[in-house]
């Protein structure tokens, strides 16, 4: 197993060791792979995630066997949601105990089922290195995702004859399409140059295609104004000319006038769901939708699409870039840039006595570097960030289809991990904070320079909006009464840590964070009554 991992070229892999996994624990640590001991499972895969997004490999998370398996279904089932390229090993009973409930025994095969790519249940040691194999090459192609290996104890004991890693993987059924069919690219180009207002949505498909470049050089050279949804934020730069911002329920406006009033559509790796598109049909009815995802299943699940092209992002981006020589009309990319240029400016409501939390994301982006990452986690301070937090060369890392708290941290040690050069700040809220905090210890460990940043309004504040607007203001099981001293919980770790609570003191705290590569923790203190938007 440990060789496998060896000859994927795996440096890193997070985990949790137990009884159930203790065999290749035990010839993981005569390995050069670096493991990263997490503080609980479920954050194994969260880190294993971030890593994933940074290197552009498949990250890799170990758990034991019933419940260090079973913690690490949340994590999944987030990589899963955002197409998240991971290989999660999880030891087993021996196989001869299977499905007699024995100590620590759980169907993780089975009830990690609806979150996964695909999974093994190894049950002849001999084809560990096929499994191997196929996993890291099913995970990493075609749309990435997760992949589950459960290996019984006995299965990791056992000897294997022949050590054979060189068999190219050939798997019946599984061959992605890679190249965009030359007639729907041939259609799509035609109805780009017939369009009056046209208009690229990039999507978190965007980054697993590592297609930046090519949609960048497609969106200028066609003179195409570029919307975002949550996962393909930063995509183009925040201040790129041609950057609408971010669409949907909780986006800006320029980006949802944009989509509203274009005549075609290119969705570029994007699902458009809920949140992006609230009435997809409705956008379908006035405009042309191109759709674009190396995933057929995705193609019309959510939006009608006229011209559908399954295929590699990066590919498909590169033909149109050599075939379609054009640019959109003037007016229209300059009616959608003077709205940018309107609403550009947040509109934000200042409180004496506490931190303004968008004017605080503008601040920390132009003083962070610009190949920085961004960690954001889930609720207000993810809409805070999303709309806020100003990405050049770096990578906004959420959790965006599954919505998982406590996602920001572990995400931030994983990106911290893969590129120790750049910074990396993790923004969460202090419900998210309390689900999470406990990787402080993680980051101790690891000599991690991880910053991170907790907006405190002593609420679970996005649930606190919807029951104020929703439920005639019953605020019920959101209030976080048990205030922690968050200042004192980091200095406990060892981790230098500040609390601000007015914006004249936001700019020399920042830069008391950045000022090295150490981690540092920064408590802002927020009006429990600021809205997301």
């Amino acid at each position: 197993m440990v060789k496998c991992l060896e000859m994927e070229g795996v440096r890193v892999a997070f985990g949790y060791p137990g009884a159930a996994i203790c065999p290749f624990y035990d010839a993981l640590s005569g390995s050069s792979i670096r493991h990263v001991l997490v503080r609980t499972e479920q954050n194994a895969a969260h880190s294993a995630s971030g890593y994933s997004r940074v290197s552009g490999k498949p990250g890799v998370c170990i758990a034991t066997s019933g419940p260090g398996a079973t913690n690490l279904l949340t994590g999944i089932a987030s990589a899963y949601m955002d197409s998240i390229a991971l290989v999660v090993i999880t030891g087993q009973v021996r196989s001869d105990l299977l499905g007699r409930d024995v100590f620590q025994e759980a169907d993780i095969t089975g009830a990690a089922e609806p979150f996964t790519k695909h999974s093994y249940l190894v049950k002849n040691a001999n084809e560990i290195p096929r499994i191997f194999k196929e996993a890291f090459h099913i995970a990493s192609t075609g749309r990435p995702g997760p992949v589950l290996i459960d290996v019984p104890i006995d299965m990791q004991k056992a000897e294997i004859k022949d050590f054979d890693y060189d068999t190219p993987v050939d798997i019946i059924g599984y061959k992605p399409s890679t190249q965009g069919h030359s007639l729907q690219i041939r259609k799509a180009i035609e109805a780009i140059k017939s369009s009056s207002r046209p208009v690229i949505c990039a999507g978190g498909g965007v980054f697993s295609a590592k297609a930046r470049g090519e949609l960048r050089q497609f969106a200028e050279q066609c003179n195409i104004p570029v919307i975002s949804t949550m996962m393909g934020i930063g995509a183009l730069p925040s201040e790129h000319r041609l950057n609408m911002g971010m669409l949907g329920s909780h986006g800006c406006v320029p980006a949802n006038k944009a989509i509203r009033d274009a005549d075609l559509v290119i969705l570029a790796g994007a699902r458009v769901g809920d949140r992006a598109v609230a009435a997809p049909g409705q956008v379908a009815e006035r405009a042309t939708i191109i759709h674009i995802d190396i995933d057929p299943a995705e193609i019309g699940k959510n939006m009608p699409a006229h011209i559908p092209i399954v295929g590699d992002l990066k590919l498909v981006l590169a033909e149109f870039i050599r075939n379609c020589i054009w640019e959109a009309p003037q007016e229209w990319v300059q009616q959608v840039t003077e709205r940018k240029a309107r609403y550009f400016e947040p509109n934000t409501q200042p409180v004496e006595g506490f931190v303004e939390p968008k004017l605080f994301m503008r601040a920390l982006s132009r003083k962070m570097r610009p190949d920085s990452i961004l960690c954001a986690d889930v609720g207000q301070n993810q809409i805070w960030s999303a709309n806020n937090f100003l990405i050049q060369d770096g990578y906004f890392l959420t959790s965006g289809g599954m919505g998982t708290m406590g996602y920001s941290i572990p995400c931030a040690v994983g990106a911290k991990t893969a590129q120790r050069d750049r910074q990396v700040c993790a923004v969460c809220g202090d419900g998210a904070f309390q689900m999470s905090m406990m990787e402080l210890g993680t980051i101790c460990q690891e000599g991690l320079g991880v910053k991170i940043v907790v907006m405190r309004n002593t609420r679970l504040g996005m649930v606190r909006e919807l029951q104020d607007r929703l439920y005639c203001g019953r605020q019920f099981a959101v209030c976080l009464n048990g205030k922690p001293d968050y200042v004192s919980i980091a200095k406990a770790y060892g981790i230098e840590a500040l609390s601000v609570s007015s914006d004249s003191e936001v700019e020399a705290a920042i830069d008391q964070m950045l000022k090295d590569d150490k981690p540092f923790l920064l408590e802002c203190s927020v009006n429990p009554d600021y809205p997301s938007l």
